[in-house]
């Protein structure tokens, strides 16, 4: 989490190399393994368990899922390969300035020209964008929002590096200034792909908020049992067991959100949009609320930067925020069932 890329290169190879997790639910026609969901939040869920520092969320959650949304054949066997096998880096870069997520928000300009598409303005929020290989932008044109691929390097595209609370999952602020851009799908239908990537995206990071969750969970009823005072362990003490009780029911429910979701995504129901509202705001909230609890029960040790609870609380709260935070989802599943 220190270094400049925010990932260790060598573990990157291993993990798309060797054990092939980069494209496990992609096609099997595109390079892939053509596993589903289901397979993929096991991975996620071991991920945050580990808090890993790698750009598999925003290549496979993000990239991958948004190709394969758009229906675009061409633009599928062009990049998914690459990304599949770990050869390349995507992410997908839609919130603004304004940190929302949804179509109203998104404002940048996408132009026509003799030579192709050109793109203006700016993106915020894009996870891993500064080393990305390939970027697939929201931007608008005068048929409505759109998606396009902006490759690394591209002519008026700069990546600024953000100053973020969670360390362990880089942000940038793209900048893009007459950039030249390739049109993936249909002009003006990009929005429906885009809010599928999001539910499916949001149900990958609610199984990673399970295993960070349940890695919490084990850290602390281990300290619980270790710690003592008064000359017995600190987990006999009533308000401990209260808190490990209540974590460990949040956490247990958070599992059952976040597996029902994996299902429902890789059998791509219609309950899809509904479900991965539920999973990301219940996810959410049990996971920093574990955080929360597990620095409490540490004491003083779980406020210093030498023990890595502190890297968790900042995590849960990152992903609380990322994509919409609870309430925002609980907003969306009222609309979605027609509250």
């Amino acid at each position: 989490m220190e270094t400049e890329d925010g990932y260790d290169p060598a573990v990157w190879r291993q993990m798309t190399e060797q054990m092939g997790l980069a494209g496990l639910a992609i096609p099997e026609k595109y390079g892939g393994s053509g596993f589903s969901y289901v397979e993929l939040i096991v991975v996620f869920e071991e991920m945050g368990r580990a808090l890993l520092c790698s750009p598999y969320f925003s290549s496979v959650a993000l990239s991958a899922n948004l190709l394969l949304a758009s229906g675009d054949e061409s633009a599928m066997a062009d990049y998914l390969p690459a990304l599949a096998s770990g050869e390349k880096i995507g992410t997908v870069a839609l919130a603004e300035a304004t940190g929302l997520w949804d179509e109203a928000a998104v404002k940048m300009a996408a132009t026509k020209s003799k030579s192709g598409w050109l793109l203006s303005g700016e993106k915020s929020f894009v996870t891993d964008g500064h080393l990305a290989d390939v970027v697939l932008v929201a931007a608008r044109t005068n048929a409505g929002v759109s998606i396009f691929a902006v490759d690394k390097g591209a002519t008026g595209l700069v990546a600024t590096a953000l100053s973020t609370l969670d360390q362990t999952r880089k942000q940038s602020k793209l900048s893009f200034s007459q950039t030249p851009a390739r049109l993936i799908g249909v002009e003006g239908e990009g929005w429906p792909a885009l809010a599928k990537m999001l539910d499916l995206a949001v149900v990958a990071l609610a199984a990673e908020q399970v295993g960070g969750a349940q890695q919490i969970l084990d850290v602390t009823v281990q300290y619980a049992k270790d710690r003592e005072q008064f000359n017995q362990p600190i987990g006999s003490f009533q308000v401990i067991k209260h808190k490990c009780a209540d974590m460990l029911l949040e956490v247990e429910s958070a599992r059952s959100a976040a597996y029902y979701a994996g299902w429902v995504a890789a059998e791509d129901s219609d309950e899809l949009p509904v479900v991965a509202s539920l999973a990301k705001a219940y996810c959410s909230e049990a996971y920093f609320h574990a955080t929360a609890e597990s620095i409490q029960i540490h004491g003083g040790i779980g406020f210093t930067w030498e023990h890595p609870v502190h890297l968790y609380f900042k995590r849960a709260k990152s992903s609380e925020l990322l994509f919409g935070d609870a309430s925002h989802h609980r907003e969306l599943l009222a609309q979605r069932i027609g509250i």
